[in-house]
């Protein structure tokens, strides 16, 4: 397992090669959704490789460490590359993506035993709960642990989440921590022509959440954002950070629309967009005939 890093640029570094992977993964497989998972490049990076307490082995219980759920589950190729160059499994095991018998499915799952799942999402709403649950039971073993669940704006337009949402602040869920990709954008246009949001702020402190609106696709300012929500603990009051994203972020053509919501990049596109992203760190090499690791949690 990759050590901690302090450095905001080597942060900066490692994100910039996992949306070089992102495309390249989308492409690989024809399909996927490139949009939200290049806005949550700074997000993933920072948690794993900065914020978040892990154990060296990974751990379903996740007893004592942080523990993290993408309850918006279709960005999943920004965790399945943070993972990977993290150390939770091999970076060529990227090559694998939404292909056939794959561990990377287009949404996580758990059955195939990837390391660094602990419940199945995509389901959009779902994700929130369990994670809810988590903190819970964290709470009554009385472990120190966090929770981490990443939520799409979208997504916010799903009853559960509010269900979720009003739960947490009742039972004092302090080590509770959920962020919101506030891009603007889902899959059918912009939130605002889907299903407005409305004043989202005020909406959550409604709900009894302690609220904080940052940038989310400048790795200071969400390094900052994330580590200061975990000196809370003991407050009773969980926290929601509002993250200011660009769907596509780093990919010109990609940016602001919600066309690349869903959709893969073909061979030309691919390039423009590497073309942009340049990285120090090495690409994982495509090898189509790679064969996972047999093993379950």
């Amino acid at each position: 397992m990759r050590d901690k890093v302090e450095d905001i640029d080597e942060l900066k570094k490692i994100a910039t090669q996992v949306r070089r992977d992102i495309l390249q993964m989308v492409f690989n497989a024809s399909s996927g959704h490139p949009g939200g998972s290049l806005g949550c490049a700074a997000l993933m990076t920072a948690l794993y490789f900065r914020v978040m307490t892990q154990s060296d082995e990974f751990k379903m219980d996740a007893k004592n460490e942080d523990a993290f759920i993408m309850s918006n589950g279709h960005i999943s190729p920004v965790l399945y590359s943070v993972l990977a160059r993290k150390g939770y499994f091999p970076v060529e095991e990227l090559s694998t993506f939404r292909k056939l018998n794959t561990r990377l499915q287009g949404h996580p799952t758990t059955h195939e035993g990837l390391p660094g799942i602990r419940t199945a999402t995509g389901s959009l709403g779902q994700g929130f709960s369990v994670g809810v649950g988590m903190a819970l039971a964290k709470k009554m073993d009385k472990d120190p642990g966090f929770v981490f669940v990443s939520t799409g704006d979208g997504e916010l337009q799903e009853g559960q989440i509010w269900e979720a949402a009003m739960f947490a602040p009742f039972h004092k869920l302090d080590n509770l921590i959920v962020t919101v990709d506030w891009n603007g954008q889902q899959i059918d246009g912009t939130n605002d022509q889907v299903l407005s949001l409305g004043d989202l702020e005020g909406k959550w402190r409604t709900f009894g959440w302690r609220v904080v609106v940052t940038d989310g696709n400048d790795m200071e300012s969400i390094v900052n954002a994330l580590e200061e929500a975990k000196t809370h603990v003991g407050t009773d009051i969980p926290t929601v950070i509002l993250m200011r994203t660009n769907m596509g972020c780093g990919v010109d053509f990609m940016m602001g629309t919600h066309a690349w919501h869903g959709k893969a990049p073909n061979k030309e596109q691919l390039d423009k967009g590497l073309s942009q992203l340049v990285s120090s760190l090495d690409d994982f090499v495509y090898n189509e005939n790679y064969s996972a690791p047999n093993h379950k949690h």
